[in-house]
């Protein structure tokens, strides 16, 4: 993979120091540019051009979930993750549904964050685990079934690749299998299968898979 474009969004000038220098020390990421607020991160990206935002959700002028929506309408090719020290309900839904595809607290550990970043680049989600909780018990409270069942969307939706995933775990292949099928590590291909449990709520495979199929989704 080329190298990784990045913008620091936050408020804090000393805590987006600290971030760029944990990432300058990677050869795959490069930090290009900072802001203070949604506003200034707006015309930041714009300039800039990245693949990844780290995005702070509480900031002057402009907060993070409007910046998020207003810059995925404008830059559907940045990908964006909240990264914060809050996971209240309101906040999480409030940034996936504005369109991050990953949501971080401030306290994860540098190994976590920089596969964060890469995963996003690559198209991918990442979340929490205690945000991923909350994804699965939002989806525990939708109906199991209508009278005239139709797909229902997901709280957060399924990238390609996890698609891709689905359908082959669906058909039955092993995590091996379907690495060998995908051209990817089979660490890499387990890790999508994690998140497209979490996001279907279905705590094993076979779940996943009729879940997905009363959703619409296969």
């Amino acid at each position: 993979m080329s190298v990784v474009r990045v913008v620091l969004v936050d408020d804090q000038a000393l805590f987006r120091e600290a971030l760029a220098t944990l990432l300058a020390i990677r050869d795959d990421i490069e930090v290009v540019g900072e802001a203070g607020n949604g506003e200034e991160a707006l015309r930041r990206v714009a300039g800039l051009e990245p693949d990844v935002v780290l995005m702070d959700l509480r900031m002057p002028v402009l907060d993070g979930v409007a910046a998020t929506r207003r810059l995925r309408a404008e830059h559907a090719n940045v990908q964006v993750i909240a990264l914060t020290t809050f996971d209240d309900d309101e906040d999480v839904f409030a940034a996936l549904r504005a369109g991050a595809v990953g949501y971080l607290l401030k306290d994860v550990s540098s190994a976590r964050l920089v596969e964060a970043v890469l995963a996003a680049a690559r198209g991918e989600s990442v979340l929490q685990p205690s945000v991923a909780a909350k994804v699965v018990a939002r989806f525990a409270q939708l109906p199991d079934a209508d009278p005239e069942p139709r797909p229902q969307p997901l709280v957060v939706p399924l990238s390609d690749r996890e698609l891709e995933v689905l359908r082959l775990l669906a058909d039955g292949h092993s995590n091996r299998e379907i690495a060998a099928s995908v051209f990817l590590a089979e660490g890499t291909v387990k890790n999508h299968v994690t998140n497209v449990l979490a996001k279907l709520g279905a705590r094993d495979r076979t779940q996943a898979a009729l879940r997905a199929r009363a959703l619409g989704l296969l």
